[in-house]
C-alpha cells in the first residue's frame, strides 16, 4: 500500500497576509514580520511555546543558570555605580519565560539593599508569556509589573536588560538594482504563493553608509527603524533619569551588506515565508545603528563585545568553578558544556555581542 502526502493547509495568518496583499499590494518585510510574530490571535509569540528544548530555539538563559546570575550581579554593580537610587526600575524587555530574571534575582540577593530598592518591570505583549513569567517568578523576591511598551515603565533611574530582544524587531530590506537601493517586499507569485520581490520604495543614498554605497548590484542592506527608535527612547530616558542599558543579541558590529532575514522552527532553519505564525522570524542586529541611536539621545556607548569576552570578564569561569565544586563528574561535565556553549567562538561566543549604554560619566562593568 502506498500513500501520498498532502501539503499542509495554509495557516490562518497565511490566509490573512495573502488577502491583504491581494487587496493592497505587496507589503514590506517589516509589516510581514510584525503580523507573523505579533498578531494578537495567531502571532508566533502569542500562541506557541517557543523557548527551550521542547520549543523552537534555546536562548542563553535556557542554556545555563550562570548567564542570568551574572546579569543579576551586573545589575547590582550598576545600581552601586548609580549611587544606590531607591527606587530603581529593574526592567527586562522581552523576558521570554522569565528564566533570566529568576536567575538574576537569585544572584542579586547578595545585596538585600538592592532587592529592597528595585521595582521589577517586564515589557511583554504576549498574555501567554506573561502567564508563564508569572509562574517562573512566583517565588522571586520582587513582584513583576507588566507593560506593553517600554515607554509605559514609570519614570526614575533604570537598569534595563534586553537579551535577544532587538533581533525580533521588524526590519526593512533594500536591494541594489542598477545603482538604486529598492525595497524588497513580500508579494504573491503566479500560483498565489508568498514570494519576495522588489517594490517601488527606494532608500535614499544618503541613508546608506558611505563605505557601502558602491556595493555591487544584488547586494542587500537591512535597516531597522523600530530598533533605532526603541533604543533612542531608552537612551533618552537614562540620559534624563540616570541608568544603564544592557543589550545582548546576535548581529553585526558594523552595518554590513547581507540578507539575515531568517526563520527557525523546531531548532532548524526554515523558509521565512513558509507557514507564518509557526516559526520564529529574526534578523541580525546592527549594533552600529543601535549605538548611533543611543548617542543621538546623549548617552554613552560601551562595546559591543563578543558575548564570550563579556561573560568571561564578568567572571563566568570563576562562577562555573564554584558551581561545579564537590559535584559529581557528570555535573561538572554538564557545567563545562554550558560554558562552552556560551563562550566558544563556534557556538554563541562570537556571533552574540553585548553592548552597554550609560548616562554620561557612568562606566559599566566590565568596561570599568
Amino acid at each position: 500500500m502506498s500513500s501520498t502526502s498532502q501539503p499542509a493547509s495554509p495557516t490562518p495568518l497565511e490566509h490573512r497576509i495573502k488577502a491583504q496583499i491581494r487587496l493592497a499590494g505587496p507589503m514590506s518585510i517589516a509589516d510581514y514580520m510584525a503580523i507573523a510574530l505579533g498578531d494578537p490571535e495567531h502571532g508566533y509569540y502569542m500562541a506557541r511555546e517557543v523557548f527551550g528544548a521542547g520549543g523552537d530555539f534555546v536562548t542563553a538563559p535556557e542554556v545555563s543558570q550562570m548567564f542570568g546570575e551574572l546579569i543579576g550581579l551586573w545589575a547590582v554593580d550598576a545600581w552601586l555605580k548609580l549611587g544606590r537610587p531607591d527606587p530603581v526600575r529593574l526592567v527586562e524587555l522581552g523576558p521570554g519565560r522569565g528564566t533570566l530574571m529568576a536567575d538574576a534575582l537569585r544572584a542579586a540577593w547578595v545585596r538585600p539593599d538592592f532587592i529592597g530598592a528595585a521595582r521589577l518591570h517586564l515589557v511583554e505583549t504576549s498574555q501567554r508569556l506573561r502567564a508563564r513569567q508569572r509562574q517562573t517568578l512566583a517565588a522571586a523576591p520582587l513582584a513583576p509589573h507588566w507593560h506593553d511598551r517600554a515607554e509605559d515603565v514609570p519614570e526614575g533611574p533604570a537598569i534595563i536588560v534586553a537579551n535577544e530582544f532587538f533581533d525580533a524587531l521588524p526590519i526593512r530590506q533594500y536591494q541594489r538594482s542598477q545603482g538604486i537601493w529598492r525595497e524588497r517586499v513580500v508579494g504573491l507569485d503566479a500560483e498565489g504563493a508568498l514570494q519576495i520581490g522588489l517594490g517601488t520604495g527606494v532608500l535614499p543614498v544618503e541613508a546608506v553608509p558611505a563605505r557601502l554605497r558602491g556595493a555591487p548590484d544584488g547586494s542587500v542592506l537591512e535597516t531597522n527603524a523600530v530598533a533605532a527608535a526603541v533604543m533612542e527612547g531608552l537612551a533618552g530616558r537614562i540620559w534624563r533619569d540616570g541608568g544603564l542599558i544592557l543589550a545582548i543579541d546576535y548581529g553585526y558590529r558594523e552595518t554590513a551588506i547581507g540578507d539575515s532575514f531568517q526563520a527557525v522552527r523546531a531548532h532548524a532553519p526554515v523558509d521565512p515565508l513558509a507557514r507564518p505564525g509557526e516559526a520564529d522570524l529574526t534578523a541580525h542586529v546592527d549594533f552600529e545603528a543601535l549605538a548611533g541611536a543611543a548617542r543621538r539621545a546623549g548617552a554613552t556607548v560601551f562595546g559591543p563585545l563578543p558575548q564570550g569576552d563579556f561573560l568571561l570578564r564578568l567572571g563566568l569561569a570563576e562562577r562555573a568553578g564554584r558551581l561545579g565544586a564537590d559535584k559529581d563528574p557528570a555535573t561538572r561535565e554538564r557545567i563545562t558544556a554550558e560554558v562552552t556553549r556560551l563562550v566558544a567562538a563556534d557556538e554563541m561566543g562570537d556571533l552574540f555581542k553585548a553592548m552597554a549604554v550609560a548616562a554620561p560619566g557612568l562606566v559599566p562593568a566590565p568596561w570599568g
